[in-house]
């Protein structure tokens, strides 16, 4: 099996019987990771669907992988969320390939907005550094009120709110299309592998901060 056997899109109308799977499969994943996922109801993510902002990956018939992206602050920030690939199919690069769509669907809609994500996932970063965006402080990130209480059902909300919604184990990344023309530019652009070991730096520091 290989990354071409796959089929990657938008979802539609089409995909509406697989969001109960994609659902077990996201908590699922949260479980075996002990980390957080917010999680979102079934009508949630049919909505997602049905307004054309959501990516699913299929192996035939098969649900394979799946994401969905959110608007906040009036359409200033755009969010990619809720990734996830069924365990059967991971190691074949479909996370990067989901994300990629996502990424380009996100600016497809909205071209002037700034994309963020909260992940604890070093997978999820390194895709993320490989799109463009680079990790911030939370203070960066969207203030919108309805976006933070998407994590209440997150398992570590109350690192969160310890922290008065500064830092929680998350680490807040932020795509910024205003910097692209700087980052087009070679001579401006650190090293990838360079780029990551800051990151990863940066995450560890991050994390003794708040464990």
């Amino acid at each position: 099996m290989t990354i071409d056997d796959f089929t990657v899109g938008v979802a539609t109308e089409e995909h509406l019987e697989y969001v109960d799977e994609i659902l077990r499969t996201i908590e699922d994943a949260t479980k075996v990771r002990g980390t957080g996922i917010a999680k979102r109801n079934p009508e949630y993510v049919k909505k997602k669907m049905l307004e054309g902002k959501a990516v699913i990956a299929m192996h035939g018939d098969d649900f394979a992988g799946f994401c969905y992206i959110e608007s906040w602050d009036h359409e200033e920030f755009v969010a990619n969320s809720g990734l996830i690939v069924k365990p059967e199919y991971r190691g074949f690069g479909l996370a990067k390939r989901i994300k990629q769509t996502a990424f380009e669907l996100s600016r497809k809609k909205f071209p002037a907005a700034k994309l963020f994500g909260l992940t604890t996932g070093l997978a999820v970063m390194k895709i993320n550094t490989e799109l463009g965006y680079k990790p911030v402080t939370f203070s960066e990130l969207t203030s919108d009120p309805v976006f933070w209480k998407g994590c209440e059902s997150c398992i570590n909300f109350d690192v969160l709110t310890r922290n008065n919604y500064t830092r929680c184990l998350c680490t807040g990344m932020l795509y910024d299309p205003a910097e692209e023309s700087v980052r087009n530019v070679p001579e401006a652009q650190p090293s990838h592998d360079g780029f990551l070991r800051v990151l990863m730096k940066f995450v560890g520091l991050f994390h003794r901060k708040v464990s």
